[in-house]
């Protein structure tokens, strides 16, 4: 019996302490890094914003991109209403972008309309770069600066902060600010640091038209960023991470529509770690690329409610293996450990998302948050169309 606990605490102890050492050394390395010198401002931009039904909202993120500082004439707004059922094409063109309409109702999903997208840019010519903004996204006016600056360097792809558009509409919408802030800024500081891909997060990045000549766009699952970008891996190139900008989309507050959004999303992560774990270790060995060994450990490394959960169950049975059949209590002081290493990164994440004492507060929340998340998990629905989440305000 003694001995089948020890083996099922291993089994436990494995990606807990992976996931622990992985956060806390991408929180010692989170620090700013500085800017790169500014840009010629020479490049032209295509900026492509992919829309399905957002004629609510779409007008609003292209005013905010006609207001970027960059040369007027080195940057056009291409939006694509993709198998839209409302006026987002009229929107869009009344608030002063191009508007490509593509219907194909048998291929439907973000991937197709970016891919679309991606060869409109290239036949016209106008552009040696593409730029990826959310329909419902507001940018930060150096996003373009941030991304000819390291383009201008020999960077071929990058990635600005993706944040929270409407921060403090809820206690929900705070926990994803953190989430995010932890997720997207201690990783991609960190792995910028030691040079490696901060991968493609859907929402603020940029590549260019060489790259995509040498790595076609052919990303069309439910987490088409992060399959991009890991298929940028594989093929030796690195996604480089833009801290200085950044491109806010609003997360959604309400229960019921949280609930789809975030099932789509981690179905789509776990179909990745099942698909793309091993070609990418495989390359990392082959090859001896870093870029691919990091890629690999950031799909291993969970979610953050599922490390949660690994770490109780490891600091539980150790506690109780120790107490009732005598084992030693190292088990239960690794889970203590990666518990502590788990929260040092959180609280970096509190700390860089800007928001404040009220964080903090809701962060008590968290338990509850990761339960909910949990049992989504356990629902079987998913859905492999491009699923346009509601939108709470205009």
């Amino acid at each position: 019996m003694l001995t089948a606990i020890h083996i099922l605490l291993l089994l436990l102890a494995l990606p807990a302490g992976f996931a622990a050492v992985y956060l806390a050394l991408a929180t010692l390395l989170s620090a700013r890094a500085p800017p790169p010198p500014r840009s010629t401002g020479k490049t032209k931009f295509d900026i492509l914003v992919p829309a399905h039904n957002e004629a609510a909202v779409i007008a609003r993120t292209v005013s905010s991109l006609a207001a970027i500082d960059w040369p007027k004439d080195h940057y056009r707004i291409l939006t694509i209403a993709d198998n839209c059922t409302d006026d987002t094409a009229a929107q869009a063109r009344a608030a002063g972008a191009i508007c490509l309409e593509r219907r194909n109702p048998k291929e439907r999903g973000k991937g197709y309309a970016l891919d679309f997208g991606f060869a409109a840019s290239r036949a016209d010519g106008f552009a040696s770069a593409v730029v990826v903004i959310d329909a419902d996204a507001q940018v930060s006016a150096n996003i373009l600066e941030a991304f000819a600056a390291r383009l201008e360097r020999g960077e071929q792809a990058v990635q600005v902060h993706y944040g929270v558009l409407n921060p403090m509409a809820s206690w929900r919408t705070r926990l994803i600010t953190i989430a995010k802030a932890s997720f997207h800024i201690v990783r991609s500081r960190a792995r910028e640091r030691i040079g490696v891909s901060c991968g493609i997060r859907g929402n603020g990045w940029c590549v260019t038209h060489q790259l995509l000549r040498a790595v076609p766009y052919r990303a069309f699952s439910l987490t088409e960023d992060l399959e991009y970008g890991i298929d940028l891996g594989l093929a030796g190139y690195r996604v480089a991470y833009a801290d200085e900008a950044h491109s806010d989309a609003e997360m959604v507050s309400g229960e019921q529509v949280a609930r789809n959004q975030r099932q789509r999303w981690e179905r789509g992560r776990f179909q990745l770690v099942r698909s793309k774990t091993l070609p990418l270790l495989a390359a990392s060995v082959r090859k001896g690329s870093l870029v691919c060994l990091d890629l690999a450990a950031d799909l291993l490394v969970l979610p953050l409610s599922y490390i949660a959960l690994n770490i109780a169950l490891l600091l539980g049975l150790g506690l109780a293996a120790a107490i009732w059949f005598g084992a030693s209590a190292a088990w239960a002081w690794l889970g203590v450990a990666c518990a502590l290493s788990v929260a040092v990164y959180v609280l970096r994440g509190w700390l860089l998302s800007g928001i404040g004492a009220r964080g903090l507060l809701d962060l008590c929340r968290a338990p509850g948050f990761l339960v909910w998340k949990l049992l989504l998990m356990l629902r079987h629905r998913s859905s492999a169309e491009w699923v346009r989440t509601e939108r709470e305000r205009p």
